[in-house]
C-alpha cells in the first residue's frame, strides 16, 4: 500500500477529486500555499493499493495540466541603486507534484 500526497493547483482540484471518487479512490484534501507564488493551492492524501498506482498516476497527469501565468516578482535586479524588476514574467504553473509514500499500516474505523 501507498500514501501517494499530490500537491496541485487549485484550479484543478474539483475536476481531479471528481475524477478520483468517479475511480475508486478515497482522498483527503487540504489546503497548501506554495513556496514559490505565495499562492493557495491544494495537497490531496491519496491511499492506493500497489496495483492500482500506476492508473491514479495517469488520472493526476490527465486532470491536472501544466499552463504558464505572467507575475511580477518586485525582486532586485542587481547592485543597489538599480531599483526592482516590475516588468511581469512568463512563469509556468499548474501540473502536480506526487510523493509516493510506503505505508506499513493503514487502520480505518
Amino acid at each position: 500500500m501507498k500514501l501517494v500526497m499530490a500537491v496541485i493547483q487549485d484550479a484543478d482540484a474539483a475536476t481531479l477529486m471528481r475524477a478520483l471518487s468517479d475511480n475508486g479512490f478515497d482522498v483527503t484534501k487540504l489546503a497548501s500555499t506554495g513556496g514559490f507564488l505565495r499562492e493557495g493551492n491544494t495537497t490531496m492524501m491519496i491511499g492506493v493499493q500497489d496495483e492500482r498506482l500506476d492508473a491514479l498516476k495517469s488520472l493526476v497527469r490527465q486532470t491536472c495540466r501544466a499552463r504558464t501565468r505572467l507575475v511580477t516578482p518586485g525582486v532586485p535586479m542587481g547592485e543597489q541603486g538599480e531599483g526592482l524588476v516590475t516588468e511581469p514574467l512568463e512563469v509556468p504553473v499548474g501540473g502536480a507534484v506526487m510523493f509516493v509514500l510506503g505505508v506499513d499500516e493503514f487502520v480505518k474505523v
